[in-house]
């Protein structure tokens, strides 16, 4: 087994700039935005004539059980782009989901509007691919999934 050899921050950023790659081939021109930027990591352009969609990208290794992947609700995003990378050693592919916010939105775990993380929406990592299997590889942008371009 290999172990890993780059920081949370890398993998992030790797994953940026992986799905501003992906978009940019599929035909919506991508790039990523600068460091800190608030609410989203990508600026995308469709040649549909949609103005430009805003996305944000979300990373994690994939892990059975408990392990999310999370937004908070007052970020500013169109669509939410999920990279789930495969443990190390297990072999298996990344996955790419880029999912329309509205969706994103609906399907998210929500706490108690009484608890101080109100504001936070989330999956268990092990659940994303069933939840968004539509919006695998949607790197069109469609509002109802890689299926449907």
């Amino acid at each position: 087994m290999r172990a890993v050899t780059y920081t949370t921050k890398q993998m992030g950023d790797a994953c940026e700039m992986l799905v501003a790659a992906e978009l940019t081939l599929a035909g919506v021109p991508a790039l990523k935005v600068p460091e800190l930027w608030p609410g989203y990591d990508i600026i995308a352009q469709p040649r549909d004539g949609r103005g430009p969609q805003q996305v944000s990208v979300k990373s994690r290794t994939y892990k059975a059980g408990p392990a999310y992947v999370e937004y908070v609700d007052t970020d500013s995003f169109d669509w939410l782009a999920i990279v789930v990378l495969p443990r190390g050693g297990q072999g298996g592919k990344r996955r790419i989901f880029v999912i329309p916010r509205a969706v994103a939105d609906t399907k998210a775990r929500r706490n108690s509007p009484t608890t101080p993380s109100a504001n936070q929406r989330y999956y268990r990592i092990d659940e994303v691919a069933k939840l968004f299997a539509d919006f695998e590889q949607n790197f069109a942008l469609s509002e109802s999934g890689a299926a449907s371009t």
